[in-house]
């Protein structure tokens, strides 16, 4: 029998994609929102003793979840046989830890929500800070896709002399990865806190490399502002304009048009995005069927 997947108020593009690499069945939902504000859902495709997957990015995860929740528990009454999610991004993993009393490490709870609903769970490059896998707070069988691979791929394809940038050293290991895909150098810079907002950054001397391209890299695009200040100082080294690529593009207030004016940004599939230049649906689609067939 066929896998079947079903698309749960997300990206339709990178549905479509999936669902043709993964050679599945695509799911029918029906959804609408009653007057007082609670859903409606009703799944029209029959799924008894078959595996099902749902993909239901979950950026901006509060208004997505309770809908996950009742098509989860509907898919199991109506017999499917195993049912797992498909989030390139998985939130609340950047609630890592309690910095005041009665704050909620909420990536427990979640983790916690996630586990006992589901059975399977296939994401892109979580934010593992402090956690050093997934299996540390979810139960349930899961697998995390690199997307290393896919940026090295681009950088071969796009910047023909880079030279990769992280932008502090929790980015090293990441940054090394994708450097050794793409076979090209690079450099850490070390980051250096002045305030809760405000930020600078050190580098070793970058002279060697005046003909290179900077390509800076992330894990998560978010305010900028460690980009804009690393992007500073490029620029007075003599650097060339920079790529800048992040799996996770969030770009918090203005920050995409502020890292436009200085250099090109590039992002996956990971969040709907105008940046989005890296395609996802077959890496994500591979690790399902290994995860489906382990």
């Amino acid at each position: 029998m066929p896998l079947i997947l079903f698309n749960l108020d997300s990206d339709p593009s990178l549905f479509n994609g999936l669902a043709d690499a993964l050679k599945a069945k695509r799911g029918e939902l029906e959804q609408r929102t009653f007057p007082d504000g609670e859903s409606y859902l009703r799944v029209h495709t029959e799924c008894a003793y078959q595996d099902v997957m749902i993909f239901c990015n979950l950026y901006k995860p509060d208004d997505k979840i309770l809908r996950l929740l009742f098509l989860v528990s509907t898919l199991k009454e109506m017999g499917a046989n195993r049912v797992g999610l498909i989030t390139p991004y998985l939130p609340y993993m950047r609630q890592d830890k309690r910095f005041h009393q009665g704050e909620c490490v909420s990536s427990r709870p979640f983790a916690n929500i996630m586990s006992s609903a589901l059975d399977l769970l296939v994401t892109m490059d979580p934010h593992l800070h402090r956690y050093h896998s997934l299996d540390e707070i979810y139960t349930l069988k899961s697998t995390v896709v690199s997307a290393a691979p896919l940026i090295a791929q681009w950088i071969k394809q796009h910047v023909s002399v880079p030279l990769l940038i992280g932008p502090d050293i929790e980015s090293e290991q990441w940054v090394s990865e994708v450097a050794r895909f793409a076979h090209a150098p690079f450099q850490i810079l070390q980051k250096i806190r002045q305030g809760d907002r405000e930020v600078d950054v050190s580098a070793p001397e970058l002279t060697q490399y005046k003909e290179a391209t900077p390509v800076l890299i992330d894990d998560i695009i978010s305010s900028g502002h460690t980009l804009l200040k690393t992007i500073q100082h490029l620029t007075r080294a003599g650097m060339k304009r920079p790529v800048c690529i992040g799996v996770h593009g969030i770009f918090a207030d203005d920050a995409f048009e502020q890292l436009t004016q200085v250099a090109d940004i590039i992002t996956t599939q990971c969040i709907p995005h105008t940046s989005n230049r890296i395609d996802i649906a077959q890496a994500l689609a591979d690790a399902t069927l290994v995860l489906l067939n382990d």
